[in-house]
C-alpha cells in the first residue's frame, strides 16, 4: 500500500488544488512529511492528508485559516476536543438553516411546477379530517411579512424558556390563529411542555378553502356563511394555515372546526 503522495496526488484525494496545498506548505499549516533532496519533489503522507481534510471540512464552517492554525496547533487535548465541540455546534446550526432554505425552496419550486403545468389551486369549499394539533401563539406576530416568515421557526424557540427549549420541537408550518377578532401567528408543535401560550385545535371535520392574500377576507366571510347556513355551526376560532407558494409570495388554506 502506498505510503507517500506527491503534491498533485495529495490534492487530489484531498479535494482541493496542488496550488493550494504549496499554500498551505508557505503558511506552515500542512507542510509536506518528506522531501527529496535531489528532486527536490515534496510527498505527504496519510497523516497529512487527514489534517488536510480535517482542514476542509473546518473551513465549510467558516472558520479562517488563521483559527485552523491555532486550533492544530494546541498541545492541549482537552483545547482541541473544546474547539471541535463547538465547530460541531456551529455545523449543526449550518445544518439546520440549509435544511429550512431548503424546505422554502421546495415549496417554491412546487409552485411553479404547478403553474408550468397549467394546475390550480381549487377555490371551491371542502371538509378534512385534522388529527388533535397543539400549536404556539406568537406573544408578538400576528401577519405573515417577509421577514417573519422566512426564519419564524426561531422565533418560537426563543419564546421559550431555554431550560425546557430541548422540549420543544416545532413543524416546518406556520399560520394565523383568530380567536374573539384578536389574530396571532403560530407554529405547530410536534412535541412540547406545558406551558401559557399553547392552544389546542381538536381532532375532527374541518370546512376548508385555499384563497390568496387578496380574496383571503372575502373566502374567509363566505366559509363563515356556509359553516352557519350548511352545518349550523357558528366558530369560536379560525385557522389560516400560510401555504408558501412562491420565493417571494404566500396563500392560505383556512380551517374552520366543525365538531365532528
Amino acid at each position: 500500500m502506498k505510503n507517500y503522495f506527491s503534491v498533485g496526488e495529495a490534492a487530489k484525494i484531498a479535494n482541493m488544488t496542488s496550488e493550494t496545498l504549496r499554500y498551505y506548505d508557505r503558511i506552515d499549516l500542512v507542510k509536506p512529511s518528506r522531501k527529496d533532496e535531489c528532486t527536490k519533489y515534496r510527498y505527504y503522507t496519510k497523516l497529512d492528508i487527514v489534517r488536510l481534510n480535517t482542514i476542509h471540512a473546518l473551513q465549510q464552517m467558516d472558520i479562517s485559516l488563521q483559527e485552523i492554525k491555532e486550533a492544530l496547533e494546541y498541545d492541549d487535548l482537552e483545547r482541541i476536543v473544546e474547539f471541535l465541540t463547538e465547530v460541531e455546534k456551529k455545523a449543526d446550526e449550518k445544518i439546520s438553516r440549509l435544511q429550512f432554505s431548503k424546505s422554502k425552496i421546495q415549496l417554491a419550486k412546487a409552485n411553479y411546477e404547478r403553474k408550468l403545468h397549467g394546475q390550480k389551486n381549487t377555490k371551491e369549499f371542502f371538509t378534512k379530517y385534522f388529527s388533535r394539533r397543539v400549536i404556539m401563539l406568537s406573544d408578538t406576530m400576528e401577519v405573515p411579512t417577509l421577514d417573519n416568515l422566512w426564519n419564524y421557526l426561531s422565533h418560537f424557540y426563543n419564546q421559550v424558556d431555554p431550560s425546557i427549549k430541548d422540549l420543544f420541537t416545532f413543524e416546518d408550518l406556520a399560520g394565523i390563529y383568530t380567536q374573539r377578532e384578536t389574530s396571532r401567528l403560530f407554529a405547530v408543535c410536534i412535541s412540547h411542555a406545558d406551558i401559557d401560550g399553547l392552544k389546542v385545535l381538536p381532532s375532527g371535520t374541518y370546512l376548508c378553502a385555499d384563497c390568496t392574500e387578496e380574496n383571503r377576507d372575502i373566502v374567509l366571510g363566505e366559509l363563515m356563511k356556509t359553516a352557519k347556513k350548511q352545518y349550523n355551526v357558528n366558530p369560536e376560532f379560525t385557522v389560516q394555515l400560510i401555504v408558501v407558494s412562491g420565493i417571494l409570495q404566500w396563500n392560505y388554506q383556512i380551517q374552520i372546526y366543525l365538531g365532528y
